[in-house]
């Protein structure tokens, strides 16, 4: 008997947007991805309480005010230059993989994705996140999200991972050909890599040993068995690399942290406090980069692109200049291209490898 040849797929996965810039669009996009117990991991009744008096009332209408500023007439900026990449991406795979985007939160919904590519006669995914740095909040819920779905079918499909591609060359070189001509044009006299924040606790979680992460000021200079897995040190062996491709001499540059929530301590330094510091020390006309998204969204466009740049100038900066993230930058698709063929390779089940909703921490 000759069995049938197996048809492949990619799932490409970013983060997510609401629908519309209004608050009740943002109020359920919020109440998905924040009641997400690997993005607020603490108590569900003390998450339920934060997110149901606290965050919710309140932080829609504010939101949808700052996706107002950046919305286009195509919709969402993400899910545009998402969009963007998954059809260049599939032209180039034509042939040799269906290709669909998701969303981890929001539309398009991971159930939907797969089962438009289990419609196609899909049976053999490759699953790449489009999050450079690991992160449990991003690539893992991911993850864990995908599992969840593909088993829940009587056949469980095959499925590899691209893993985290935050040192990659082809991710490296396609970041510093968008930045150079930026950087130049601007006649930038600093660097700003601005990576998004997480709390302290979540790279203390990543420390198998208990004793590295964040317990000195140079936990993050060298990666080590002790900080492999480490959003921080993941960010600066991101701005390292990147710093080396364009030739940025010593003190040109720095690396700081964005979008904080809450009272909790996140990862330092913090960008919103690192902006004044730049230009009391006389930094006048500052680029910044954000390496921890592959398309300018929300945090790009309005948190830096906007207020960062009204809080630079204000503090005695000149001028602040995005560099726009990856989007569907050639050179970008070449890269993905390149991720997904070095993923061909023997399977791993997604039986095998299926992870569970994270188990409740106890009550603190």
């Amino acid at each position: 008997m000759v069995l049938p040849s197996t048809k492949r797929g990619l799932l490409l996965i970013n983060l997510g947007t609401p629908d519309a810039p209004e608050s009740g669009p943002v109020r359920r996009y919020l109440r998905e991805f924040l009641n997400d117990p690997r993005v607020i991991d603490i108590h569900p009744v003390g998450r339920w309480f934060l997110l149901n008096l606290f965050i919710l009332p309140l932080r829609p209408a504010k939101s949808a005010e700052a996706y107002r500023k950046v919305w286009t007439q195509e919709g969402s900026p993400l899910l545009v230059y998402s969009r963007a990449l998954e059809a260049a991406v599939a032209e180039r795979l034509k042939g040799d993989y269906e290709v669909a985007l998701a969303m981890r939160y929001g539309n398009p919904s991971l159930p939907d994705a797969i089962a438009a590519l289990r419609a196609k006669g899909v049976s053999e995914f490759t699953v790449l996140p489009l999050y450079p740095q690991e992160a449990t909040s991003s690539a893992s819920s991911s993850l864990a999200r995908t599992y969840e779905v593909l088993t829940e079918g009587w056949d469980v499909p095959n499925v590899r991972v691209v893993p985290a591609f935050f040192d990659d060359a082809g991710f490296l070189d396609a970041f510093a050909a968008v930045a150079r001509p930026v950087i130049d044009d601007a006649r930038a006299d600093h660097v700003l890599f601005s990576f998004h924040g997480l709390p302290e606790r979540h790279m203390r979680k990543s420390d198998p040993t208990g004793q590295h992460c964040l317990a000195s000021a140079g936990c993050c200079d060298v990666l080590g068995e002790a900080n492999r897995h480490c959003y921080r040190a993941q960010c600066f062996d991101t701005a390292r690399n990147l710093a080396r491709r364009l030739a940025l001499p010593e003190g040109g540059y720095t690396v700081s942290f964005q979008s904080r929530l809450g009272r909790s301590p996140w990862v330092k330094p913090y960008t919103d406090i690192v902006l004044p510091e730049l230009a009391a020390k006389g930094v006048k006309r500052l680029a910044v980069m954000c390496p921890a998204f592959v398309a300018d969204c929300l945090e790009t466009l309005e948190e830096v692109g906007i207020r960062a740049k009204e809080q630079f100038v204000e503090a005695g900066g000149e001028s602040l200049t995005l560099v726009p993230s990856l989007n569907a930058h050639p050179e970008w698709v070449d890269a993905v291209v390149r991720l997904v063929r070095a993923s061909d390779g023997p399977p791993l089940t997604a039986r095998a490898a299926s992870l569970s909703e994270p188990r409740e921490p106890a009550s603190r």
